[in-house]
């Protein structure tokens, strides 16, 4: 079982957000970097899996070159390899633009938004099915990015190698040698999942683009092998969805399928000594272009002072029976 995971890198912005004089990115000089929480169960759900039925996990992230330091972080949780499908060196203002659902300026000025992602994503699953190692059994992603909520990387993936796309999973159990009954459940349920199903859970126009990849497709070669399949939940709108599908598919989980591991210090130790794969990924145009970035006006609070002593008391009864509170 190969399994590849996409993570992003994002902004750990615990304060005020501060959006640079362009209008075109956030300062993030003093905020630092980290993963979306999304991916995070992603990569814990996929050491899971082949803790269970063996095989390898790929953690792979599209970014500046500083980007193999959250690469690390999940080679630490236990991932096997690394991939940064590598844009450039930063900027002057700390920006770029990262995998799993990327929406960004590059060094260059490139804009790796959802479409340039999912096609450098699904550039990458390509070379490796034509490899000797052949396809990725399943391919994890985080629901939504934390910083940018784009919801769309997954569904374009999958949309552009033909395989099925279940997104919004808080529940995915991967069975090896199901039965006929099994197989006849999930070739109905890789429809729904990948069409309708992905548009609910994945919002607006990303469930059309993930519509008609419902098929094995063109990953071929995968080493799960037949009769490997994955039954995965969701719950849309008060009601739990189950889906059933033959691997290879995508799949993009929510934060709270898990509870990832602390990394441990043999994991960190390992992760500093593993060599990860760079490659340079071709940009494809978006056809959209980001204009600027606004801080919306946050609620402003103030307090006001009633009185002090008995002399406050006919005041603070005023305000209590406007608040509804004696009526």
């Amino acid at each position: 079982m190969d399994i590849l995971v996409c993570v992003k890198r994002v902004p750990t912005v615990g304060g005020t957000i501060v959006v640079t004089p362009d209008g075109q990115d956030l300062v993030t000089r003093m905020s630092g970097f980290t993963v979306s929480p999304h991916e995070e169960c992603a990569v814990e759900e996929a050491v899971r899996i082949v803790e269970r039925l063996g095989g390898s996990v790929t953690v792979l992230t599209l970014g500046p070159p500083e980007a193999v330091d959250q690469l690390r972080d999940m080679l630490a949780l236990g991932a096997g390899h690394a991939l940064l499908l590598e844009t450039g060196g930063l900027g002057a203002d700390s920006r770029g633009a990262d995998g799993g659902g990327a929406d960004g300026g590059g060094a260059d000025g490139r804009e790796w938004g959802p479409i340039a992602t999912a096609a450098a994503i699904s550039d990458a699953a390509r070379r490796r099915a034509e490899g000797p190692d052949g396809g990725y059994d399943l391919l994890l992603f985080g629901n939504e990015a934390a910083d940018t909520g784009d919801f769309q990387v997954a569904v374009r993936v999958a949309y552009a190698l033909g395989l099925p796309c279940l997104t919004g999973i808080k529940n995915l159990e991967i069975s090896v040698g199901g039965d006929g009954g099994a197989g006849a459940a999930g070739d109905g349920g890789a429809g729904v999942a990948g069409g309708g199903g992905a548009g609910a859970a994945g919002g607006g126009g990303a469930g059309a683009s993930g519509g008609g990849g419902t098929g094995a497709g063109e990953v071929e070669g995968a080493g799960a092998g037949e009769g490997v399949r994955a039954r995965a939940r969701r719950e849309y709108r008060g009601v739990e969805e189950i889906f059933d599908v033959a691997l290879p598919a995508v799949v993009s989980v929510k934060e709270g399928i898990n509870l990832p591991r602390y990394p441990s210090l043999p994991g960190r130790l390992r992760a500093k000594r593993a060599i990860i794969e760079r490659f340079a990924p071709e940009w494809h145009s978006e056809g959209l272009h980001k204009e600027r970035l606004r801080v919306p006006e946050g609620e402003q609070k103030r307090a006001q002072i009633l009185g002090t002593g008995p002399d406050a008391v006919p005041a603070l009864v005023r305000l209590l029976d406007e608040l509804g509170v004696l009526s």
